[in-house]
């Protein structure tokens, strides 16, 4: 309270006009009397020296007026120059709508954008200290970030001196059954102290104890926020009871607080202690767990790098067999989140930015013709005493009241982008973005949305006010505006033209670019026959069928049954779903070849006899599996032409021999035929070493089940589905698709596709805008040039050259502006190349494309007015003027 006291006690000790100004007479009239009476000193009458003095002081008006825009803020001036500034907007509507628009479109877009930037890459994790969070993983030379070995980490955990904590997640399915209904859902297995290391609490019940993740211990379950709520109906007395997972019973002991969200574990339904080692667990080859970790005080990211990779490498020379080559990978658990969509983000920002610029650059130019039309309003009024500050601070005065509505517009604009954008991502993408619940406006955006307004202000008063020099207001009152347009045409006014047009060619090309991009990416050769194929994937969790016979004999079942559907014509089973992940690996040695404990690392595929034919894969040599291919029979398997030319480069490998590192007899198989390369991995990953083995020689416990029909893929699935639950009440069926869908709804391809349709949307209005800009710039140049045109037609120019004339000088900036925009188009697509496939940065045919489209925009932005500049009468002209 005293604070305020002492400033309103110094405000009012600020002086008021009018004391100032009586304070100011007198200062005035003192100096007027020191030279007065310097003058009568030198000898002059008391008359004389009186008018010499105020000769020699100057216009006391004059000076009067610019002490009291010096020394004092003179609010009521402030208010005539914005009442006059929205008559101004009153008189010219159509300009002020115009530039309100503009300006609401840049700035909206730019916020919309930043709203997600600020979501995703700006505001930290949900969790405690999350600067301090690490992802923590394995690496090696084919996988620079691998995941963990579960006897690797819990050495990781007990040698490591540089971490305060390190827990681990990995995921896993069950079959839930509640009443008489069982459903597959996903679930997560994490250590004991997982939730300990994010930092986080459960609203009800308790986290897991520690030693809880251990073999034998009881098994417990967590419930997210989601799962209580849909599956328990939110009651708080579900702590205690027991579900049913895969025919085992866990007790529920906690439930995570609403916020809680973990990206690479975002669908799990259910969260459960890693317990028993899995089948693949039992070896420290198997590499199925990715860690997080948390820093101690004072170390740094590196320093914990290199105290891992020390750990990974004492490991490596313990156990050579499964972790020579093995190194550490630690990174801020942020990247991990996002790493995927940083690079789109900061490419959409950056597409935004520059639609903002060109929305600036075209109101500039609006302003500066606007500017040029008055330049005889300036110059009287300079002329009756108005100082360049005042006339000036009108600029920024009219600047600002845009800046104002077109920031409130683009306020309103990025809310509804906002709202549109999130519901353009797809479901399945946004699973993997929790991020994205905490897009819209809060302080980061509002300041962000704020800046640009303020910097849409500063340029829209700094171009204009730079051109009102003083040292112009006698050629103003002179000529007024005639042929000042004809000056800012080839000034800057043409700069600006050219800028907007290098802008519109960076964004076309942008767009054109991620386009082709998306293009090849959907139509990259699979390896396969797409078309007309029906999947659908099966957990067999129950304990009548652990058995490897008991298993084969499903496999049969499943076969016959949907085999026997209308019009399906195959029916293949497999581990792992084409175009899904280079995941599920093995390590394999050749016999007679070089080894020197290099981890040779392969994709490991088991499927049905009828598998590979069902897609239509291309046998390139040898056979392919057969029903006879099962335990009783020597164990074989087929190669892909990857594996083939990598490690039988030059030689026949049918016939000949592949097992694992230790080439144990069980472990061998002999290879009877080559496929080509099926792309088991991402859309845009380069197709790797893969191997198929007989799936009744390796029985697996999930599969996908595939089969291709004559008819709609998408109109078998139902009864696909109805079909398989029909066989055994131990399967589960979830995520029916066709092999179509599953290409198109990748991942990757959503990425491209949704990062395709925002950039072009950009371009497209930065069409417009550009379009829009040249027209304007040149349609006013025509209009302040009749005198010229008149003269020209009147001296013998033909209509035709006059039209040429026009067209000329406008190519003249449009060819400017799309050269300088594919130089900086190229250098734009070499900093987002991580987005593009298939197409280099200097890809011709594109750049070529958006040149052409250009230019015949720019020509049509010019036709117009070149038309009507070729339509002048002299006679008309000459005589207005």
């Amino acid at each position: 309270m005293n604070t305020l006291f002492q400033w309103l006690r110094k405000l009012a000790a600020l002086p008021t006009r009018t004391r100032f100004g009586a304070e100011l007479d007198e200062e005035m009239a003192f100096h007027r009397e020191q030279i007065e009476r310097e003058l009568r000193d030198q000898g002059m009458s008391g008359e004389e020296a009186h008018y010499a003095a105020k000769r020699q002081f100057g216009n006391s008006t004059r000076l009067k007026e610019r002490s009291q825009e010096t020394m004092t803020f003179r609010f009521e001036t402030v208010v005539q120059d914005a009442r006059f500034a929205l008559r101004q907007m009153a008189r010219n509507r159509g300009f002020a709508v115009t530039a309100v628009l503009m300006l609401a479109l840049g700035i909206g877009a730019s916020t919309a954008i930043f709203g997600f930037v600020d979501a995703a890459l700006i505001r930290p994790l949900p969790y405690a200290q999350p600067s301090r969070l690490m992802a923590v993983d394995e690496a090696e030379t084919v996988f620079p970030r691998s995941n963990l070995s579960r006897y690797d980490y819990e050495d990781w955990k007990r040698m490591n001196h540089t971490l305060s904590s390190l827990d681990v997640y990995g995921g896993t399915g069950f079959l839930l059954r509640m009443g008489s209904v069982a459903e597959p859902v996903p679930a997560a297995r994490v250590s004991a102290g997982f939730f300990h290391t994010l930092g986080v609490r459960p609203m009800l019940g308790r986290d897991f104890r520690p030693g809880e993740d251990q073999p034998g211990q009881p098994k417990v379950a967590m419930l997210p926020y989601g799962t209580w709520k849909q599956r328990f109906g939110g009651r708080r007395d579900v702590i205690g009871e027991t579900v049913s997972l895969s025919g085992d019973q866990y007790t529920i002991i906690g439930v995570l607080p609403q916020s809680f969200e973990f990206a690479p574990r975002a669908t799990a339904q259910f969260w459960v202690p890693l317990l028993d080692r899995n089948g693949c667990e039992v070896r420290r080859s198997c590499h199925n767990l990715d860690g997080v970790a948390r820093l101690k005080n004072g170390v740094t990211e590196q320093a914990a790098l290199a105290d891992l990779t020390g750990i990974a490498a004492r490991l490596a020379v313990q156990y050579p067999g499964s972790n020579k080559g093995q190194g550490a990978s630690v990174e801020p658990l942020t990247k991990l989140i996002v790493g995927e969509i940083r690079p789109i983000l900061l490419t959409l920002l950056a597409g935004a930015g520059l639609l903002l610029l060109m929305a600036c650059v075209n109101v500039s130019s609006l302003l500066l013709v606007r500017a040029e039309k008055r330049r005889r309003e300036i110059a009287v009024r300079g002329a009756l005493g108005a100082t360049p500050a005042r006339l000036v601070r009108q600029f920024v005065t009219e600047a600002l009241l845009l800046a104002i509505a077109g920031g409130a517009a683009g306020v309103l604009l990025a809310a509804g982008l906002m709202t549109l954008l999130m519901r353009m991502v797809p479901a399945r993408l946004a699973k993997g973005m929790p991020f994205l619940s905490d897009v819209g406006f809060n302080a980061h955006t509002a300041l962000f949305a704020a800046g640009t307004a303020l910097l849409a202000a500063i340029l829209l008063s700094a171009i204009p006010a730079l051109r009102m020099r003083l040292k112009d207001l006698h050629e103003g009152l002179a000529e007024g505006a005639r042929g000042t347009a004809g000056r800012l045409w080839q000034r800057l006014g043409a700069n600006l033209v050219v800028i907007e047009l290098a802008v519109a060619v960076v964004l076309l090309a942008g767009a054109g670019l991620l386009g082709k991009s998306l293009y090849r990416l959907l139509h990259v050769d699979l390896g396969f026959d797409a078309t007309h194929l029906a999947a659908a994937y099966v957990m067999e969790t129950g304990q009548g069928n652990s058995k490897p016979d008991e298993r084969v004999g499903l496999y049969r079942r499943i076969e016959q049954r949907v085999g026997a559907l209308p019009g399906v014509t195959a029916v293949g089973i497999t581990s792992e779903m084409p175009v899904e992940c280079n995941c599920d690996t093995d390590w394999i040695r050749i016999p007679g070849k070089p080894f020197h404990g290099e981890h040779n690392e392969v994709l490991d595929r088991d499927v049905n006899s009828a598998y590979l034919s069902s897609l239509q894969a291309k046998l390139l040599e040898g056979r392919m599996f057969t029903d006879t291919d099962d335990r009783k029979h020597p164990n074989v398997t087929i190669i892909n032409e990857s594996l083939a030319k990598k490690y039988f480069p030059g030689e026949d490998p049918l016939g000949k021999q592949i097992g694992n590192d230790d080439l144990t007899p069980a472990s061998m198989r002999e290879i009877v035929g080559v496929i080509a390369d099926i792309r088991e991995g991402a859309l845009d990953a380069p197709s790797w070493p893969a191997e198929y083995i007989p799936i009744d020689q390796s029985t697996d416990g999930n599969i996908v089940v595939v089969a291709r029909t004559h008819g709609d893929a998408g109109a078998l699935l139902p009864e696909m589905v109805t079909t398989l639950r029909g066989i055994s009440p131990t399967l589960g069926v979830y995520n029916p698709t066709t092999m179509e869908a599953q290409a198109d709804a990748s991942p990757t391809a959503m990425l491209h596709r949704f990062s395709t349709w925002l950039v072009g949307g950009f371009a497209g209005v930065a069409l417009l805008l550009c379009v829009v800009g040249l027209y304007g710039v040149v349609a006013y140049s025509v209009s302040q040039r009749t005198r010229e045109i008149g003269i020209r037609m009147a001296l013998g120019a033909e209509r035709t050259q006059v039209h040429w004339l026009i067209l000329r000088e406008a190519g003249l900036l449009a060819g400017a502006g799309i050269v300088i925009g594919i130089a900086a188009a190229v250098a734009a697509a070499a900093l987002m190349k991580s987005l593009l496939f298939g197409v280099k940065a200097w890809d011709i045919p594109t750049l070529a494309g958006v040149a052409i489209l250009l230019g015949l925009s720019a020509l049509a932005a010019c036709f117009l007015p070149a038309r009507r500049a070729a339509a002048v009468n002299p006679v008309e002209a000459l005589r207005a003027e």
